[in-house]
């Protein structure tokens, strides 16, 4: 892949966060620095380096794609009421690819594995508002 200077300036940008910003996200804040770049700019950009294994791009999410700087495999936690995704640190599940190929017809070549919930500044918002019971119950 040749070096792009718009490119670099996606992969700062999604560098320094942690909560898996969108496209639309990445491009308000660059947006600021550089006037000129577009957000079809940002899009291309972010899909290439999700192609060629740079980042992540984490299309679970329902809505827009969003990205992880993060290329190696690890498990995410999307909230349910906010639609946060969140990083949750533990062990992959390495036996589990063997594991599906048990049960599957056909070769399994990996999985993504995604935990849904409420996230805790929802379940404390929701609390405050007396509404956390009906979501976790």
């Amino acid at each position: 892949m040749n070096y792009s200077r718009q490119r670099e300036e996606v992969l700062d940008q999604l560098s320094g966060h942690k909560d898996h910003p969108t496209a639309d996200v990445i491009f308000a804040e660059l947006r600021d620095r550089d006037p000129n770049i577009s957000l079809a700019t940002v899009y291309r950009n972010l899909k290439l380096l999700a192609k060629n294994g740079t980042i992540q791009k984490l299309s679970f999410v329902s809505g827009a794609d969003h990205f992880d700087p993060n290329a190696e495999k690890h498990v995410h936690f999307v909230c349910d009421r906010c639609g946060g995704v969140f990083d949750v640190p533990m062990p992959e599940a390495d036996t589990l690819d063997e594991e599906a190929a048990q049960h599957v017809p056909g070769i399994v070549t990996g999985h993504d594995l995604v935990f849904h919930g409420i996230c805790e500044r929802c379940c404390e918002a929701g609390e405050a508002e007396g509404s956390a019971g009906d979501a976790l119950g």
